[in-house]
């Protein structure tokens, strides 16, 4: 009966007995790493594009709070700045979202900045629970009808 051989005489020999296995381990740790990256980095743009998507509605609930007496009168319409801006902070509010609705100094344009956070789902095995994410909108307050005062 044969005695165990040695490593070098398996090597010689060109035996590499459990090499593949190293490989496929490798590989499948490096492939889950970058499906994770792919999923993550997607989940992380949809948040992004909600959260945009979000401060736009708010804009545009702003850009719809006009003054109601120079309306009913016939006089024109103009949106009022104070109530564009609570407008668009109430819209925040009823969606439950975090963020803010700041007027120019001249009060013709409203800026709406949404922040949110993403929950990752591979990267959380490395230490990264979460990303934010920030959206951004802006509406013009046009007084009259066809162009800004």
């Amino acid at each position: 009966m044969p005695g165990p051989r040695s490593v070098w005489a398996r090597l010689r020999a060109g035996d590499d007995d459990g090499g593949i296995a190293v490989f496929t381990a490798i590989v499948a740790i490096a492939l889950l790493g970058i499906i994770g990256l792919a999923i993550d980095g997607g989940g992380k743009l949809r948040a992004t594009e909600r959260a945009d998507a979000v401060a736009m509605e708010a804009a545009r609930a702003a850009g719809q709070a006009i003054d109601p007496a120079a309306a009913i009168t016939g006089t024109g319409v103009h949106v009022d700045p104070a109530a564009a801006q609570a407008a668009a902070q109430a819209y925040l509010a009823a969606t439950g979202t975090r963020g803010s609705a700041t007027l120019s100094p001249d009060g013709t344009h409203l800026t709406v900045t949404v922040h949110g956070t993403y929950q990752t789902k591979f990267l959380a095995i490395v230490g990264i629970g979460s990303m934010d994410v920030t959206g951004h909108a802006g509406a013009r307050l046009l007084h009259g009808i066809t162009q800004p005062q």
